[in-house]
């Protein structure tokens, strides 16, 4: 069997994984504040060369997902940030799937979560949300109440 990716709807994909990656390391550093992020620091977390950052950078740029003056720190755009936002909830539920139910390490399910993050059709993240949602209310069903709820 070979992935086709016109089955999933993924053919007209917006963006590549590697700047799907770079947006979601962005919003990882906006979480904590809105001070936006240095060339050098967005190089190391990525585990590439400044000038590779720079270049993913200015195609972000480019396409408006980012603002970045030169030497300056590098911000999301209203788009930039919606779609880290998508990556990273991908990436939270994916993670926290494959952790409930196949039971897999955390680092292991990091890892295949970015894998996964960007090839899964939304039919089938969809079903991973419900599922993960049905979860969540049986063990809220199931969970005794006691005088703190």
């Amino acid at each position: 069997m070979v992935y086709r990716p016109e089955v999933s709807g993924k053919t007209g994909k917006r963006f590549t994984e590697s700047i799907e990656d770079y947006l979601e390391e962005i919003y990882l550093n906006y979480l904590g504040s809105n001070t936006g992020v240095r060339i050098t620091d967005l190089a190391q977390a990525m585990g590439v060369t400044k000038a590779s950052a720079t270049d993913a950078v200015k195609k972000m740029a480019d396409r408006g997902l980012v603002r970045h003056e030169r030497y300056g720190r590098i911000y999301l755009s209203e788009a930039g940030l919606e779609t880290a936002k998508e990556v990273y909830d991908r990436h939270v539920t994916i993670t926290k799937f494959i952790r409930n139910f196949l039971n897999v390490s955390p680092e292991i399910a990091e890892n295949d979560a970015c894998g996964i993050e960007h090839i899964i059709s939304d039919e089938t993240f969809s079903a991973i949300k419900a599922t993960l949602r049905k979860q969540a209310i049986r063990t809220m069903d199931n969970h005794p109440k006691t005088d703190e709820d």
